[in-house]
């Protein structure tokens, strides 16, 4: 899959090449019929770079071994919920369909894609997560929707006997540093808008537009072929859910709204693919559209303060700036606990939650008469990012760039769950694989404490889903997400989606770590 200069996808299919890759057969201490089924399955295809290699079978030993409660101390289990079966669902690999010469989406390497389904299913996982593109659905012209794709893969999902979590996707996947094939574009027609019109993308201090989602200050503006941004994403939901009727509460059975880059509620304040950003850099604060700052000087004037309206914080640094040299986010009389600072963080996170409630009240409404339909089973969900560098600090810069106004002072993802209870819908939670060790010490990051704060203002309000932000096959990294999911003092997560099929899960050496963490997730075998 190739990228034309206009980020649009270009590429052609072409055949692939076959070739499997085996693995040894493997041994299980309880329930020899599912023993059985797993020696079914003789060959596992190997995705890599789109393209099917044929690689030679690992020397990994014949059985696999266990994930035992010695290997990680936080192993105890709330009694009511050692017997709560957690669904694992996978994520379909990036490269899993093109765009041909005609302009059609197709799946890629189709039988191989078929034997590795009926694989996962055999080893337990309970089904797929899906990314379902705007830049695919409605691709060419406003309403004018193509579901070819998805229809074909939603039936060889189906078939396969794997229920569906269903991402719909508003954002693109172009600059995203694992998408180097190509990746989906917006819909052509709103790049079109866009290149007449740079301010319907966020844009930074610098001037320097993110074209992987529209601004939020867009929602309610009418530029889209007199659609605003919410209806445009109102109408796909709803086209989306006349069009597989039939699967939703049945194969179906959860779906993810987007609501910024990466599917995410936040800002793109850490972008990543372009160069500009770098881990662990503070980010940007993005509000320098035109329709943002018009939003902020009205609220200024409101507040009466209308010099506060005329740009975001000066002394806030850049994307890779730490904390200590940043004067906003320190303690000064211009900081962040400043009374502009207050102002401003209030205004700027408060905007991201305005965008999360319109979206997720309509999502809310569409899938209502299936919610309320006892024969089927259906969850709404929505993610948040996973912003856990500098947690340490009082200021937490990296995630009040990002729209969470949150700081050592101040709760902000209690008002993100008030508004996920508002709608019925759950909070999709990620770096539940990470523990506060594995990154450097002087980065003060904590994906632990930020997730143990999700689990504090969560409790007896939202469920939680997860899914991890790296790619760890390791017993070590499965065994945290698996106390993670299990957390002793939480109720345990509702379900959790695994990121993402490739060529390594199949791996013997990987495969043998994999299936085990099913089977210990799913306590019910």
């Amino acid at each position: 899959m190739a990228m034309a200069d206009n980020g649009r996808v270009v590429c052609k299919c072409t055949a692939a090449r076959r070739s499997f890759f085996c693995f040894r057969e493997v041994s299980f201490d309880d329930k020899p019929n599912r023993r059985n089924h797993l020696r079914n399955v003789s060959a596992v295809p190997v995705f890599k770079n789109g393209i099917f290699t044929r690689c030679s079978p690992s020397v990994a030993g014949n059985s696999i071994l266990s994930m035992d409660a010695r290997e990680n101390p936080r192993s105890s289990i709330l009694p009511s919920s050692r017997d709560k079966r957690i669904p694992i669902y996978v994520m379909m690999p990036v490269d899993a369909f093109c765009i041909d010469g005609s302009g059609r989406p197709r799946i890629r390497k189709i039988k191989a894609l078929t034997v590795a389904l009926k694989a996962l299913k055999l080893a337990g996982v309970h089904g797929i997560a899906v990314e379902v593109w705007w830049g695919i659905v409605e691709r060419f012209s406003p309403l004018a929707y193509d579901w070819s794709l998805y229809e074909e893969l939603f039936k060889l999902i189906s078939e396969s006997g794997l229920k569906l979590h269903v991402a719909l996707s508003f954002h693109s996947n172009v600059n995203s540093s694992s998408s180097r094939n190509g990746g989906v574009s917006l819909p052509l027609w709103i790049v079109e808008i866009g290149d007449q019109n740079k301010h319907i993308y966020y844009r930074d201090q610098n001037g320097y537009s993110n074209d992987d989602y529209l601004t939020l200050g867009v929602d309610h503006v009418p530029l889209f072929c007199g659609r605003t941004a919410l209806q445009c994403y109102e109408d796909l939901m709803s086209n989306f859910a006349k069009k597989f009727e039939s699967f939703i509460g049945t194969v179906i059975e959860e779906i993810s709204v987007g609501l910024g880059p990466s599917g995410e509620l936040r800002y793109p304040a850490h972008p990543f693919g372009d160069g500009r950003w770098k881990f662990p850099g503070i980010g940007e604060f993005q509000c320098y559209d035109k329709y943002m700052m018009d939003d902020l000087k009205m609220a200024a004037r409101k507040e009466g303060k209308p010099q506060w309206g005329e740009r975001g914080p000066q002394n806030a640094g850049c994307y890779n700036s730490l904390p200590s040299e940043v004067p906003f986010f320190e303690e000064g009389e211009e900081s962040f606990l400043s009374d502009y600072g207050c102002f401003f963080l209030e205004w700027y996170s408060g905007r991201l939650l305005r965008h999360a409630d319109d979206i997720l009240a309509k999502a809310a409404n569409i899938l209502k008469k299936y919610q309320e339909n006892k024969q089927t089973n259906i969850l709404l969900a929505a993610k948040i990012g996973g912003i856990y560098w500098w947690y340490q600090t009082v200021s937490h810069p990296a995630e009040l760039t990002a729209g969470y106004y949150n700081t050592a002072l101040r709760d902000g993802y209690d008002p993100v769950a008030s508004i996920l209870s508002r709608h019925g819908a759950a909070l999709h939670v990620s770096c539940l694989e990470m523990t506060d060790g594995d990154n450097p010490a002087s980065y003060l990051c904590s994906p632990e404490g930020l997730l143990q704060q999700i689990w504090t203002v969560s409790k007896k309000r939202i469920h939680l889903i997860g899914r991890n932000t790296h790619e760890r096959f390791d017993r070590v990294g499965l065994w945290q997400i698996h106390a993670n999911c299990y957390h002793s003092q939480a109720e345990p997560v509702r379900s959790f989606t695994y990121f993402r099929m490739n060529d390594k899960i199949f791996r013997a050496e990987n495969w043998n770590n994999f299936v085990p963490f099913v089977r210990k997730m799913s306590t019910n075998w």
